[in-house]
């Protein structure tokens, strides 16, 4: 019996159902983590309850990514889309009628966990669904997708709390994940369980391959995908602390309002929307010119963070939240390409799974590092500061990829070797 499909290639059928399930999971997430967050501070929530929300939903990623990515190569992908979403979906209609705060946190820690198993999952099936030649038009779609989802989500939350209570926001994210398991009822492309499938080429067949043993790819022998990690890692553990400074910012040290703060927090999500298409028609070249352009937009992200420093009204940091917005999409975009070029397909859901861990403990980090620096500095040095070690860490990491002093060269050996028959391709799913 083998657990994986046949379909040909490209699918971009899977790539667009994957992408609308990859929206309503983010709505629903953000809709439910921003009613959560509202119902706390109206019960007289002294900061920690919202910590330990955060903290639920961070840990997981960060302990769990590794083994749910393991999880993600040798199971069924549909088997698990399909019951990691109902699992989810009956721990969030637990949530919607749940009030003892422990609980609530516990059950918020259950849904994290949840994806860490789904997001390697789908991370693992994109390149499988439409070839290495179009991922970057698919990472674009996703990119579009996951950045309307974060638009409506806390848009939603707001008004929906303050109709109607916290349960309605829990019941709806419910059916997100409800939709989860739809979706990966309907892709037609899987991977995992007993046979792999070559990856979508750009139409046809391709020869079928046979998957190379997990110990076969290392990440760290890939010096141009670890460069392009751990330069993330670090930008991202401080442009982190952002969040925790910025409301500060914006309402002790800029004087505005409520309402402006809310704006100055949705453009840069609005700038992800925005940069999604254009950066999408960018990701082709060799992956050592992508890798440049990720370093170069990872200092430009750091530039925008060192530059809203100096801005004396609130009104000037939603021109600079909008490029910043623009340049992290282009991030995530780029880091799809490569990582869905250079990493095998069949350890693909492993290193998306450390993947995750590594980006969820760089916030988490961060957002420890602006809880603990914020009584300590003004906002506007912290901010300053944050976006100057940003700027340093990308071009310490850019320099020997422009001189060519880290090559494109990769130790480890051949990750495939072409069967004698061929046989159609395929292989894919969402969240």
């Amino acid at each position: 019996m083998s657990f994986t499909s046949t379909p040909t290639a490209p699918q971009w059928r899977d790539v667009y159902i994957a992408a609308a399930a990859r929206a309503v999971s983010y709505c629903g997430d953000y809709l439910a983590a921003t009613a959560l967050a509202l119902t706390l501070v109206a019960r007289g929530d002294n900061g920690y309850g919202v910590a330990a929300l955060l903290l639920a939903e961070a840990l997981p990623l960060v302990l769990l990514g590794p083994l749910a990515g393991r999880l993600a190569d040798r199971v069924d992908s549909r088997i698990l889309l399909v019951s990691t979403g109902l699992a989810q979906a009956v721990v969030c209609a637990l949530l919607a009628y749940t009030n003892h705060p422990a609980m609530i946190v516990g059950l918020v820690g259950l849904l994290s966990a949840g994806v860490a198993v789904t997001a390697p999952t789908v991370g693992a099936l994109v390149p499988d669904m439409i070839g290495k030649k179009n991922l970057p038009k698919a990472m674009s779609i996703s990119q579009t997708a996951g950045a309307v989802g974060m638009l409506a989500g806390p848009a939603l939350g707001g008004l929906l709390v303050g109709a109607y209570g916290v349960r309605l926001p829990l019941l709806l994210d419910a059916a997100t994940f409800l939709a989860i398991a739809a979706a990966g009822l309907a892709l037609r492309t899987r991977r995992g369980g007993r046979t792999a499938t070559a990856p979508a080429a750009a139409g046809g067949t391709q020869p079928e391959v046979k998957a190379a043993p997990a110990t076969a790819y290392r990440v760290r022998n890939d010096r141009l995908l670890l460069t392009m990690i751990v330069s993330m890692a670090c930008v991202l553990g401080a442009v982190t602390a952002v969040s925790v400074v910025e409301i500060f910012f914006v309402r002790e040290t800029l004087g505005a309002s409520e309402t402006m703060y809310g704006l100055v927090s949705a453009v840069w999500t609005l700038g992800l929307l925005v940069g999604a298409v254009p950066f999408g028609r960018i990701g082709r070249g060799d992956d050592r010119r992508l890798a440049a352009i990720y370093l170069v937009l990872l200092g430009g992200v750091s530039a925008i963070v060192l530059g809203s420093a100096g801005v004396q009204a609130a009104l000037w940091l939603l021109p600079l939240y909008l490029v910043g917005g623009a340049l992290n999409s282009g991030l995530n975009v780029l880091v799809g390409v490569v990582f869905g070029r250079r990493v095998p397909s069949a350890v693909r859901g492993r290193v998306m799974g450390t993947l995750n861990s590594v980006a969820s403990g760089a916030s988490v980090l961060g957002y420890v590092l602006g809880g603990l620096l914020v009584p300590l500095f003004t906002p506007r040095l912290l901010l300053a500061v944050i976006g100057a070690v940003g700027l340093v860490i990308a071009v310490v990491f850019l320099i020997p990829v422009v001189t060519g002093r880290l090559g494109d060269d990769r130790s480890e050996p051949p990750v495939a070797t072409p069967d004698r028959e061929t046989a159609p391709v395929g292989s894919a799913s969402p969240r």
